[in-house]
């Protein structure tokens, strides 16, 4: 039996459980059936579509994307053990540099796969 303390979270994880599923089931009378031709075509902003919707992307754009997400990653992270690095225990200290470490490997695999560095 649930505590009165913990009634506010039961009943909240119960709607939290409940609403995606009513969304998903709601869904069905929201949506249309029509087949429009206009539905079948790669939608470009507004604009004709011109020539095939599946072409080949370069691999430099994937890499250039796991860079932007490393540095952003390393920047949320160092920003905030930045501001309590004085506070922090000698092991919180050794976890940071592990993790620079480990994200120091995988930018260089980055710039090694794009041939910037030769290492």
């Amino acid at each position: 039996m649930l505590s009165e303390e913990y009634m506010g979270v039961a009943i909240f994880a119960i709607i939290a459980l409940l609403f995606p599923v009513l969304a998903f089931f709601l869904s069905r009378y929201f949506r249309t059936d029509k087949n429009d031709p206009r539905g079948q075509t790669t939608y470009e902003c507004g604009e004709v579509p011109i020539g095939e919707a599946q072409i080949q992307f370069h691999f430099q754009y994937y890499m250039y994307a796991i860079m932007f997400v490393a540095f952003d990653l390393v920047t949320v992270f160092v920003m905030l053990w930045a501001l309590v690095f004085s506070d922090l225990s000698d092991l919180a200290k050794v976890y940071l540099f592990m993790f620079l470490g480990v994200l120091l490997v995988g930018v260089t695999y980055a710039l090694k796969k794009e041939e910037v560095i030769w290492i």
